[in-house]
């Protein structure tokens, strides 16, 4: 911004600490001010006025006292910093006043002073500064401007700049006349002419916005702040560097695997100057707590915060807005059940177009909303709402960002992805040489059941928890069970070599401690084990099958009574998803070996879960989610797998029967039937049971699914014509496999 203000008043400060070019880089308080005014059109010079402060905090450094020449008890009669502002204001307008002016600009040798010491100790203090804080002239800077081949601004001082123009150096001693009599000197030969001076602003307020991910960012202008409260706003931030000009909407606060925040943020400021002041408020405090800041980079500020919804960024348009997340709503809650539940206190921008439900790539509601309120006391209203009851569910309603809506959404509408990623290179070799055995369903107690692990328990603490009794476990014996997140239910099975050996356990291990939690031990059958394993559940009334949550896929009699022989399981660190196959109603005769389908793992079957498992004794974990087989009848697809021998690097024809050729369908709708692939492909021959779609572990259509074709002619045939072309509204792509 150019001034032409003729008036300037030289101001310079300094704190109890730091300072010169580290000034305000500890935190500590002004306990110096000195100013002067200077008249560049009458070229005269006003009175210097040098007005100590008193800080809430009377220490001093060493290296400050030295500087300055101040003691604490030199500071125990000043007075407070809104006071002396106070006088500061008073002092420089009466000045400006009797000068025949009405207004003049700040002129101050570096920016420290306002933007890392005026600013954040007012904030702080809850003190209004001043209009004049807010617009400041740098001399240093226009130096710079006018003697380009000076030394760089960064290594300029009162000395050489002044020896530069031919003047004499200042002779006062005491710091702040000092500094304030030499840039007096220098802005009276260089400024003198008349021209534009650049006048550099500090921002009043921060301003949310749309970023998109197409959106150049500079590497240079991004940090990262760590050790946020989880409670924290981008305002909250915004305030942490205050007298900082933070980017518009360039606050993207991260959040956790949970969708809930993790105390980062990433902040993008307006220039590379802005970040490395930044970068100097690092351990700067943000009530009780410290925050951290480091660099980051662009690449990392639009994976939080871009986003290419066009829904999104017709919300997030209206700006100024305060932004609301509201958490729990019930499934079947509609606009105006919300804008009746937050009340006529708090009344919504543009009234439903100021609500966003968050939804699954299917359509299915998540529970999220955002909403937009025009002021902050119509959201303060809304925020008092916080747990109250609409419907059966109580609603958690807390301050929200626009990074934060891009997360959200962005988590939510992507779709699920199978890597085509090798396997990964964590796997030992050795393990898929011996894999462990599922036991056959018996009523043998010789199983116990640990409940109320910790989370973050693992083998080796089960192992160390069973003291003694370790050795009676059988080879392949340990059993954790993940829920359909892929995260630890704080359940475990643990197979004992008798139902002496369990029984024992049971008794001597109830209720003992781990890392502060006491576990429960029950002592179990096989069966009860599997069924567990299965998705199924034990409770008082006895055993609860597993939900079968693809009726029309799964045999009647899949989950009935398990009189099952031993079955591979996979113990590769990545499990496979479920494949299912469509197969015809039939009655099923049980006999002593009924077919367990196993699904090898393939290359392109991978499905990341996150196990981070590395020690594989007894056993690595097993869960229910992550078991790739289903029971099958005599002759299915399924079936046929079953009977393949298991390599360690089997080949993705050992999934499917080996007649015909395989293609791999991509991009599928979510709510994708076989009877919709069928319809697809109508007029190409397929194999029977050739549809096998992939599913995820919450048991919904991956968006893949792989074809049998009658012959590779067929196939090749298929490829070719249908290939990108529509499937219910979305385009599919087809990849023969060889």
């Amino acid at each position: 911004m150019a001034s032409h203000s003729d008036t300037l008043v030289v101001f310079f400060g300094a704190t109890a600490g730091a300072n010169g070019g580290k000034l305000g880089s500890d935190e500590r308080e002004i306990i110096l001010l000195v100013w002067q005014i200077v008249d560049l059109h009458e070229k005269k010079v006003g009175k210097l006025h040098r007005c100590l402060v008193k800080p809430d905090t009377l220490e001093l450094t060493d290296q400050c006292k030295e500087d300055t020449g101040l003691t604490a008890e030199d500071l125990v009669e000043a007075e407070p910093l809104d006071k002396v502002l106070q006088q500061f204001q008073q002092s420089v307008s009466s000045e400006v006043k009797c000068l025949g002016r009405n207004s003049f600009t700040l002129c101050v040798d570096s920016p420290h002073v306002i933007r890392q010491a005026l600013h954040p100790e007012a904030s702080k203090k809850n003190l209004v500064l001043p209009e004049c804080f807010f617009s400041f002239v740098d001399v240093k800077k226009e130096f710079h401007k006018c003697c380009p081949n000076a030394s760089p601004v960064q290594k300029l001082t009162f000395t050489s700049m002044l020896e530069y123009v031919g003047l004499p150096a200042v002779s006062e001693q005491s710091m702040g006349e000092m500094e304030v009599s030499s840039m007096v000197q220098l802005t009276l030969q260089i400024l003198a002419e008349p021209y534009s001076k650049q006048t550099y602003v500090v921002n009043v307020f921060f301003l949310s916005s749309f970023s998109s991910k197409t959106e150049p960012v500079d590497s240079e202008t991004v940090i990262r702040a760590r050790g946020l409260p989880w409670q924290s706003s981008d305002q909250d931030i915004a305030r942490f560097f205050k007298g900082l000009s933070i980017a518009k909407g360039g606050v993207a606060l991260c959040l956790n695997a949970q969708g809930r925040r993790n105390g980062e943020a990433l902040v993008r400021f307006i220039s590379s100057e802005h970040r490395d002041l930044a970068l100097e408020r690092h351990k700067h405090h943000m009530g009780s707590r410290y925050i951290e800041v480091y660099k980051a980079t662009g690449e990392e500020f639009l994976k939080i915060a871009g986003g290419t919804s066009n829904e999104v960024a017709q919300f997030l348009s209206k700006e100024n807005q305060v932004i609301i997340r509201m958490r729990g709503l019930p499934f079947t809650a509609t606009p105006q059940e919300v804008l009746s539940f937050l009340g006529s206190e708090s009344p919504v921008t543009d009234g439903g177009e100021g609500l966003l439900f968050v939804k699954y790539p299917d359509g299915r509601p998540t529970g999220d909303a955002f909403v937009l309120f025009s002021c902050e006391e119509y959201a303060q209203n809304a925020l008092k709402r916080h747990k109250q009851i609409l419907g059966k569910r109580y609603i958690e309603l807390f301050r929200s960002t626009a990074a934060e809506v891009q997360q959200v959404l962005n988590r939510y509408m992507s779709a699920p992805l199978i890597s085509t990623l090798p396997p990964s290179p964590m796997m030992p070799v050795s393990v898929l040489t011996t894999p462990p055995y599922l036991p056959a369903a018996s009523s043998t107690r010789d199983c116990v059941r640990l409940r109320g692990l910790p989370y973050t328990a693992g083998i080796e603490d089960i192992l160390e928890f069973m003291g003694e009794h370790t050795v009676d476990i059988k080879p392949h014996g340990v059993h954790m069970v993940l829920n359909q997140q892929g995260r630890p239910s704080g359940d475990a099975f643990i197979q004992m070599k008798s139902p002496d050996k369990s029984f024992m356990v049971a008794q001597k291990c109830h209720k003992k401690t781990m890392k502060d939690r006491y576990v429960e031990v029950f002592q179990c059958s096989t069966e009860e084990m599997s069924i567990v394993l299965m998705g199924g559940t034990l409770n008082r009334s006895g055993l609860s099958p597993p939900p079968c949550k693809l009726p029309c896929l799964s045999p009647p009699t899949a989950y009935a009574a398990f009189p099952t022989p031993p079955s591979i399981l996979s113990e590769a660190l990545y499990q496979p998803p479920l494949l299912a196959a469509p197969r015809p109603h039939q009655t099923i005769t049980h006999s002593p070996a009924h077919t367990l389908a196993y699904y090898p793992p393939q290359p392109h079957m991978y499905m990341n879960m996150n196990m981070n498992y590395t020690a594989y004794y007894p056993s690595p974990p097993v869960s229910p989610s992550t078991v790739g087989y289903f029971a099958a009848p005599p002759g299915s697809v399924a079936a046929a797998v079953a009977a393949q021998p298991h390599p360690a690097a089997a080949a993705a024809s050992s999934v499917l029967p080996q007649h015909g050729a395989l293609v791999r369908m991509q991009g599928l709708p979510y709510n994708t039937g076989v009877k919709d692939i069928l319809s697809f492909f109508q007029g190409y021959q397929l194999q029977p049971d050739g549809v096998l779609i992939l599913y995820n572990f919450s048991g919904q259509c991956s968006g893949e699914a792989l074809i049998t074709f009658h012959s590779e002619e067929i196939a090749r045939r298929a490829v070719a014509e249908r290939s990108n072309h529509s499937f219910y509204g979305q385009q599919v792509h087809l990849v023969l496999c060889n």
